[in-house]
This record gives structure tokens, C-alpha cells and sequence, in this order.
């Protein structure tokens, strides 16, 4: 696929998903990377047009550079984002009790604090992006690792086994003692790469992922 044609199916996709006003966005590609400009009206459209682009077949990179500019009707202070926000984390079963903290500065949230799984992390980011007034997301929750590095190695290559999305052969996992994951190897879409990614995670103790994939 030509860099054109490329460009062409990152348009459509992004056409296609129901839940983005893609209208004032531009599209460029160069050798797979596509860099994505202009503006939304919500970070959660913001991120729903960097998944959209992820889908289509021959991405490799994304250049993020689309800006968020909420309408004035949806600018809202700091205080009352951070008031929802709180109440949302409430009443998500996914996020332990007074587990995160966050702060708002100029509609941008910042969340911290300290779960145990990588679902709980996700889920917390999740709730407060959809919140009107939004501006963006930084995800600063750490995560507290519970088990052995070579329990948590086992566990994921296991789990990388029994995954029919995953060639797990092709895929060398190296898991170091502050709870680092590092994967490397050789997938065959985003797709896979995701699927690896999501069976890492999915292993208690996992602090962070340093995901070495090439898309082949």
C-alpha cells in the first residue's frame, strides 16, 4: 500500500467511527507513520481518533497533534471538573476506594495514586476522560507489584500461549525486578501487538510495559 492509499483508508476509517466528528481533522502519511492534525471538540474524540487510525491495516506510528478546543458551553472550571470527577471514580466498581487522587489545572486531569492491576489503572483514566470540559489526561497511577519477577514472567508467557491471536515464538518477554515488563519480537498487525500487550498486562505485579514489537 502506497502512502496515498494509505492516507485514504486512515480518512474513511475515521469517517466511518460514529463516535467522532472527524470534520476538522487532516491526515498526512509517510512510510506507515500517520500524523493526525487539527481539532476536536472533547478529548474523548481525541482519543477515539487515534484507536480508529490504529485499525487500519499498514499504520506502523501515529503522530498525535490533534488539539482539543471545547465549545464555550462546555467550558467548565477546574473545581467542577474535579467535583465530577470525583464522584465518577465513586461509583466505578473497577477503581479501589480512595485508591486515586487527581488534580485539574486549565480542564487537564491528572490522576495519581496506587492500584494493584493494570485494569484498575485503565478504568479510572477511562471514567474521567469522557467527563465534559475535559481538556486531556495524564495517568500517573502507579502500580504495586505483589509477586516474583519470575512469577510474573510465567504467567505471561502462558498466557501469550494460550492467546490464538499471538505467535507466541515470536515473542521474547524479559521481566525485571521493578516490576518492568519488556517485550520484543516480530507481530503481524496492530492488532497482535495489541493482543500481546493486553496478556502482559493481564499478569499481577506488571509496573510498566517497554513493548519492542515491529509490525512485520
Amino acid at each position: 500500500m502506497n502512502d496515498t492509499e494509505l492516507r485514504q483508508h486512515v480518512i474513511d476509517e475515521l469517517e466511518f467511527e460514529p463516535s467522532l466528528d472527524a470534520a476538522n481533522i487532516g491526515v498526512a502519511a509517510e512510510r506507515g507513520v500517520v500524523t493526525l492534525t487539527g481539532h476536536v471538540s472533547s478529548y474523548s474524540q481525541k482519543v477515539a481518533a487515534e484507536r480508529a487510525t490504529w485499525r487500519v491495516e499498514g499504520v506502523k506510528a501515529i503522530a498525535q497533534e490533534i488539539q482539543v478546543r471545547l465549545p464555550g458551553d462546555r467550558q467548565l472550571a477546574d473545581d467542577e471538573i474535579a467535583r465530577r470527577a470525583i464522584n465518577i471514580l465513586a461509583w466505578d466498581d473497577f477503581v479501589p476506594k480512595d485508591a486515586v487522587k487527581l488534580r485539574v489545572a486549565s480542564g487537564w486531569i491528572t490522576l495519581t495514586g496506587a492500584v494493584t492491576w493494570n485494569y484498575q489503572r485503565n478504568a479510572a483514566e477511562s471514567q474521567v476522560r469522557k467527563l465534559s470540559g475535559v481538556a486531556g489526561v495524564s495517568n500517573d497511577i502507579t502500580l504495586v507489584p505483589q509477586v516474583s519477577s519470575t512469577d510474573v514472567r510465567q504467567r505471561i508467557v502462558n498466557a501469550l500461549k494460550r492467546n490464538a491471536e499471538v505467535e507466541a515464538e515470536r515473542i521474547h518477554v524479559d521481566v525485571r525486578e521493578n516490576g518492568v515488563v519488556k517485550v520484543d519480537g516480530v507481530v503481524d498487525d496492530w492488532d497482535e501487538r495489541q493482543a500481546v500487550e493486553r496478556a502482559v498486562w493481564s499478569a499481577p505485579g506488571v509496573h510498566s510495559v517497554d513493548a519492542r514489537l515491529r509490525i512485520a
